[in-house]
């Protein structure tokens, strides 16, 4: 079935709004993706013109609780994202829009860091890249926390498989207000729209 565009919201969860890896503009872009997804419409099969609401697809930093991305285990960051715990919950008021079938986690095993949301996968097993084959979609909004880390790694491999790529600018958090610019202007140079 025809799904285009689709979008994809990644890591919109508390430990990256309010909670260990709180990031600058969290709650506003959590807000401004909300009006996004309520705005946009979406083709679908040739016997439907256009459907309500386009797919969204939730990334979804899912750790266990020794993730070596910890620094207590090796890594950079502190712990964030733990399973079961409140913040790797997706912010409540996108709950309405997520369908379990349509979120994909990433950085499940502890051994590998993973910021890129495009090889996370659903319960059944499938990745985000294969969904949005299933549904034939060819255009990819973007929005998400942090700029320039997974939204960015994301972004890119979105941009790889082929898929034209839009980055809603207003819909993003980040760790450092310059470094998030920098990353802007590098993805317009890759070929990300920007928007």
């Amino acid at each position: 079935m025809k799904r285009d565009p689709a979008i994809v919201v990644v890591d919109m969860l508390y430990d990256f709004i309010d909670g260990s890896l709180a990031c600058l503009n969290a709650e506003d872009a959590v807000a401004k993706t909300v009006k996004f997804i309520e705005g946009t419409s979406c083709e679908g099969d040739k016997d439907v013109e256009i459907l309500d609401t386009c797919p969204v697809l939730f990334i979804r930093d899912h750790h266990p609780a020794d993730h070596s991305s910890f620094k207590e285990f090796g890594g950079i960051w502190p712990p964030h994202c733990v399973q079961g715990t409140r913040g790797a919950e997706i912010h409540e008021a996108l709950a309405g829009f997520v369908d379990e079938d349509l979120t994909f986690d990433k950085g499940c095993n502890k051994a590998v860091e993973q910021y890129s949301g495009f090889d996370g996968v659903n319960g059944a097993g499938q990745s985000l890249g294969e969904i949005l084959e299933l549904m034939d979609t060819k255009n990819v909004y973007v929005c998400g926390i942090a700029t320039e880390y997974c939204v960015r790694n994301t972004c890119e491999d979105l941009l790889k498989a082929g898929y034209t790529v839009h980055l809603l600018s207003e819909c993003l958090a980040y760790v450092n207000e310059s470094d998030h610019f920098k990353a802007l202007e590098e993805m317009k140079a890759e070929g990300i729209l920007v928007e």
